[in-house]
């Protein structure tokens, strides 16, 4: 499969909306209070998963932005 120049900034934008959105809750999570432990660990263990799905699809929206730059030229 050949990704195109559309994909990757598809795929750059999915993962600045998942940072972007992880980061606020991240926040969200630091501002809560007098909640038991389980809450902390699934919801720090959901940012955690999510921003390595952001740094994959990231890599993966460079290199496909790369690949089509050297493709087109």
């Amino acid at each position: 499969m050949k990704l195109e120049r559309k994909h990757a900034f598809v795929l750059l934008g999915i993962a600045i909306w998942n940072v972007v959105t992880y980061l606020r809750f991240i926040k969200a999570l630091v501002d809560t209070e007098d909640r038991p432990t389980g809450y902390y660990v699934a919801h720090t263990i959901l940012i955690v998963v999510n921003l390595v799905i952001a740094a994959v699809l990231g890599a993966w929206g460079v290199r496909a932005y790369k690949a089509s730059k050297v493709t087109s030229s």
